[in-house]
Formats: C-alpha cells, structure tokens, sequence
C-alpha cells in the first residue's frame, strides 16, 4: 500500500542537520507513527513520503520553509524577573508556556539568557531556520481506522 492522505504510517529515521550533527532519531524497535494529512509532522517531510511504500528508504532534506520557518527575531525578547515566581531558579534552556496575541493565546519559549536586565526568552522552535536532513526507512503503512481518523493520530 502507498503512503497517501489518511494513511497510518510508522517510520525509522535519523535527523541530523545540514553538517551531519544527529538531532534525533527514533527509539530502536519503536518506529514514529502519524496519520498522513493530519499535519502531525513537519510538511516537508510529510509531503516527501506520499506515495512511498513499506521498506521504501529515502533521504529527504527539509528547507526551513517547510520545516520548523525561519528563524524570526522579532519572537525574541527580554521580560522581566518579577514575571517569575522564583527567578533565582530561571536557568538558560528552561521552556516555558507563555501568553501570547496570537490565534491559539499560548507560545512555547525557552531561556537564552538570565541577567539584572530580566531573562531573555526566544518564541523561535529550536530547529528554526535549519536545513534538516531526514533518513526515513517506511516501516508500516496501512488504513487508518475510523477511530484514528476522528482523533487525528494513530493508536498504537
């Protein structure tokens, strides 16, 4: 069967970036499992394995674009210490839920820096502007269930 919309899929892969630095990979013997079309998974990768079958492997490089977007300054900014209940514990790395304008109210940040200024947060998705090279073996593909269908993910 090929990998078309509404298909349960489940892959291998390695992500390293665009000097060969692995970023992530998924776990031995513990496949990624997505619904095709249910935008679970970055577009270009997604659109990369339409059409290919089970035991099908591929290279795919991902331009920012149609990855994580390119990397935006104006989402990095510096907020105040009194903005947290117990600064002293703010390390660089920490992720926060924060408020935003936007459509769904909340962002994703994470702690660049911690000083007297206040702490600088970045709105950026850590892969943000970043080629990324994705090597995809297609473990499984099959229908996805009515259920799967109407909660938007495969079940295991």
């Amino acid at each position: 069967m090929q990998i078309s919309e509404n298909s349960a899929v489940s892959i291998d892969y390695v992500l390293t970036d665009s000097a060969g630095e692995e970023l992530d990979r998924s776990g031995e013997g513990s496949p990624l499992a997505y619904l095709q079309g249910a935008n679970t998974i970055i577009p270009g990768l997604e659109r990369a394995l339409a059409g290919k079958t089970a035991g099908e492997s591929l290279r795919v490089e991902v331009a920012p674009a149609d990855g994580y977007g390119e990397y935006n300054d104006d989402l990095v900014q510096v907020v105040s210490l009194e903005m947290f209940e117990d600064a002293d514990a703010i390390k660089p790395g920490m992720r926060f839920d924060a408020s935003s304008d936007g459509d769904d109210g909340k962002v994703v940040v994470t702690v660049t820096e911690v000083s007297d200024a206040g702490v600088t947060v970045d709105g950026n998705h850590p892969l943000a502007g970043q080629t990324l090279v994705f090597d995809v073996t297609v473990a499984n593909v099959r229908e996805a269930t009515a259920e799967e269908l109407s909660h938007g993910h495969v079940h295991d």
